[in-house]
């Protein structure tokens, strides 16, 4: 029997097959193992669930604007460590990571370019760049992009995604809130259009600036929005909180916000309003 005295063959380490990593991505609504191109080709929304990934703003950019058609603004803008804060790590070693790891300056970009050929002014925060907080960049970023789009008499549309006000800069965070809700006002007197569209997450500084401050606020399905979060608001007040609180479709039914637009039909949606209001 010589298949018994047979020995095992041995491979070497480099002739055994492996799966390349960031090929699979498991959804955290539905718990589906999804095959990542497959999710990309969706705009990174689960076939299964509809729930919406966070994206980067390349997505974004690439769904609304027209190709051809963009230009990026203010993109020398940088956050500065004016106060030298540190808590555990540097806010400068932050900014280094962040900038990294996303290869953005901030955690906004603002482009000028036409939306199926209407001319708009686009924000577009990125919660990867540490968490999309606002500290100055942000709030000078869109504080042009109002003044911008006010000039030329074209609709502003700002993709919000945020943790709220940066508080490696202190005050200085906090008073971007002013800074942007102020502009907007006079974007308004002025007769400006500007829509909002709250992603998840909306929170904190950002919902009580300028995400709210909306001609119309569009959120996706399923987005958390809101100033707390949801844990501190139940051990605040000692209750718990109802199902799907702070969610879209809580909001809409409240009447916070005005539509839940799925990211595949944004732009048609944001086409029409404008076509409409312009």
């Amino acid at each position: 029997m010589a298949w018994y005295n047979r020995k095992d063959k041995k491979f070497k380490d480099s002739e055994k097959k492996s799966i390349p990593d960031g090929l699979w991505e498991k959804c955290i609504s539905c718990d589906e193992v999804l095959f990542r191109p497959e999710l990309d080709k969706n705009l990174c929304v689960c076939h299964h669930c509809q729930h919406h990934f966070r994206v980067s703003s390349a997505v974004y950019l690439a769904l609304l604007l027209d190709k051809g058609s963009e230009t990026q603004l203010f993109s020398t803008l940088e956050s500065k460590d004016f106060l030298g804060f540190k808590a555990g790590k540097k806010y400068s070693t932050q900014i280094t990571g962040a900038k990294r790891k996303t290869g953005d300056n901030d955690a906004i970009k603002v482009y000028s370019g036409k939306l199926n050929e209407k001319p708009i002014i686009l924000g577009v925060m990125n919660f990867a760049f540490i968490g999309g907080s606002m500290g100055s960049v942000v709030g000078e970023a869109v504080s042009r992009a109002i003044k911008t789009a006010g000039k030329k008499k074209i609709p502003l549309v700002l993709i919000c995604s945020s943790g709220g006000a940066r508080m490696q800069e202190g005050a200085v965070s906090l008073m971007q809130l002013a800074k942007t809700s102020a502009h907007l006002a006079k974007f308004s007197q002025e007769g400006g259009l500007y829509i909002s569209v709250l992603t998840d997450p909306t929170t904190g500084g950002v919902t009580a600036s300028y995400g709210m401050l909306g001609d119309i606020i569009l959120a996706e399905p399923g987005a958390l929005i809101g100033f707390a979060g949801p844990r501190v608001i139940k051990q605040t007040i000692g209750q718990d909180l109802p199902k799907g609180f702070q969610r879209a479709e809580f909001l809409l039914e409240k009447g916070f916000i005005d539509h839940i637009v799925p990211r595949s039909e944004m732009k048609d949606k944001l086409s029409r309003w404008i076509g409409l209001l312009t």
